[in-house]
């Protein structure tokens, strides 16, 4: 875990003076006697003691055995857990199966409106421009496409992927 460089200066000016002061008293020094020998004040000195407090290496050993460290322990959300990378490479089959229901045009339309190729959304005008159409008339291919999906013959691939959704949210 980063410190500011300016932080871990002052974590050590603190620690020294605290060292120096015991040396001299025999006793730890108050948070009122290190803000008067550091200039400054007692909140700051009260806010650095717990920066320096809060601050552990991802290195520091762990256990009775000391093989492992605190930061085999630390999560990476950058990376999808094997679950859910599971998961949504069955709702993206699941998808894929209804999409293969539609003739190819319908499909592509669907895909592109939706952000299902790249992720990005394309507005009725960037879709026309791809099939060399308006926009009009890929807002009608849209409208009949998500008809048929809707009709009974194609709910079985709808459901299936509803109880996948059902499944991922829980």
């Amino acid at each position: 875990i980063r410190i500011p460089v300016h932080m871990v200066e002052t974590i050590n000016k603190l620690n020294r003076t605290m060292r120096d002061y015991y040396q001299k008293h025999g006793e730890q020094p108050t948070v009122e006697e290190l803000a008067k020998l550091m200039d400054k004040p007692e909140d700051k000195i009260e806010e650095i003691m717990q920066a320096a407090r809060e601050t552990v290496s991802l290195e520091t050993p762990v256990g009775e055995d000391e093989d492992s460290t605190i930061g085999d322990f630390v999560a990476d959300d950058s990376i999808s857990s094997p679950k859910k990378e599971a998961m949504r490479m069955l709702i993206r089959e699941e998808v894929e199966k209804v999409l293969r229901t539609l003739n190819p045009r319908e499909a592509m339309v669907l895909k592109m409106r939706y952000g299902l190729l790249d992720g990005k959304s394309k507005t009725l005008e960037e879709v026309g421009q791809y099939f060399n159409v308006t926009r009009e008339r890929i807002r009608q291919i849209e409208v009949k496409a998500l008809r048929k999906l809707r009709h009974p013959s194609r709910s079985k691939y709808l459901k299936s992927l509803f109880s996948l959704l059902d499944h991922h949210e829980k």
